[in-house]
């Protein structure tokens, strides 16, 4: 497994080569393709969101709309499906635009037709405290399975996630991506934990690009500056046709 390759944005244009290339390293780091303006201009606008911001797992993180992770582990599920609509309105007023960046990126990258998928949130934002518990511990170890059907781990459909750095950490705060891919189960055995692995570090405006079945993890984190980045999750539904949610 590699560490990971750097690519130029145009390469994206090419749609033989995204999700080839992606299943040949651990991840695929898109270096600045967000403007340093725009990282900014979101972020400001995730700060003046604050009031509308989800707290999740006892306020250890945020996210300017509703995330189906979060609400799956803590038994909100019926709150994120309630909400999606406003959620999503909620994420363009405070940070217009960043939804239709990321599914622009995802369609580009997955070289086929990224929708939406119905009743459930688009693209959204999450804000990791500085000083917090994924900063001093690093993330939960998972895979990013949570939103795909039964349907799509049993035939094995293509999924992927897009992490975009609207506000890296002080220092630290990367992405631990391990050489182990998502078998059915969700516990993680210590002897996995042993294999081989690889660190993929942030900069202001990068995008890190991973298989939603490979095992990873969020490194800890130091300094004054929280972590803020956009995700889009996306699994392919038919040939060349793919949904997405947050």
């Amino acid at each position: 497994m590699a560490t990971e390759a750097d690519l130029d944005i145009a390469w994206l244009d090419d749609p033989r080569d995204g999700l080839a290339r992606l299943s040949a390293y651990g991840a695929i780091s898109i270096r600045r393709h967000f403007a340093r303006e725009a990282c900014e201009r979101w972020t400001g606008g995730t700060y003046a969101g604050k009031p509308v911001w989800t707290a999740d797992f006892g306020s250890d993180q945020f996210s300017l709309g509703r995330a189906f992770y979060t609400h799956l582990e803590q038994d909100r599920s019926e709150a994120y499906f309630k909400d999606a609509a406003a959620s999503d309105l909620r994420v363009e007023q405070h940070a217009p635009g960043l939804q239709a960046a990321m599914c622009d990126l995802a369609a580009r990258f997955v070289g086929g037709n990224v929708r939406a998928r119905r009743g459930w949130c688009g693209p959204g934002i999450h804000v990791f405290p500085a000083g917090g518990h994924v900063a001093v511990h690093g993330g939960v170890v998972h895979f990013d399975t949570e939103g795909l059907t039964h349907h799509h781990v049993t035939r094995r459909a293509p999924a992927v996630t897009l992490v975009a750095m609207l506000q890296p950490a002080s220092s630290g705060g990367g992405l631990r991506v391990w050489d182990v891919t998502y078998d059915g189960r969700d516990v993680v055995a210590q002897e996995e934990l042993a294999l081989k692995s690889a660190s993929v570090t942030y900069e202001l405006g990068d995008v890190v690009v991973i298989d939603s079945y490979r095992l990873h993890q969020i490194l800890p984190f130091s300094g004054g500056l929280d972590r803020v980045s956009a995700t889009i999750h996306l699994a392919e539904v038919d040939r060349g046709h793919w949904e997405s949610w947050f």
